[in-house]
């Protein structure tokens, strides 16, 4: 499935770039070079607070745990709950 917001070339190369890494040290390696530690962080936090979300976690708790902004836990919540079900199919495959 291709979102038409997303539908590009080079997002379609990236993704199958992702696709080619096979553990959790070349992640490390690709994503170095590609991102900046913010960047990471940033991606890290918003699976980390779908995760808590989940969970039943309340914003207050949120915020302390990892730090996120209450327009970030709400970007996140409003993803869980009208996006395309990607932190739910990702979150359900590490199964935590």
């Amino acid at each position: 499935m291709q979102l038409k917001k997303l539908n590009d070339p080079t997002i379609d190369q990236l993704f199958e770039a992702i696709l080619t890494l096979k553990t959790v040290d070349e992640c490390y390696i690709f994503f170095d070079d590609l991102c900046t530690v913010n960047e990471i962080q940033s991606l890290a936090q918003r699976l980390e607070v779908a995760r808590l979300l989940r969970q039943g976690a309340t914003y207050a708790q949120i915020e302390r745990e990892t730090g996120a902004s209450t327009a970030t836990i709400s970007r996140v919540k409003r993803c869980l709950n009208y996006g395309t079900e990607g932190y739910e199919m990702a979150l359900s495959r590490l199964g935590r």
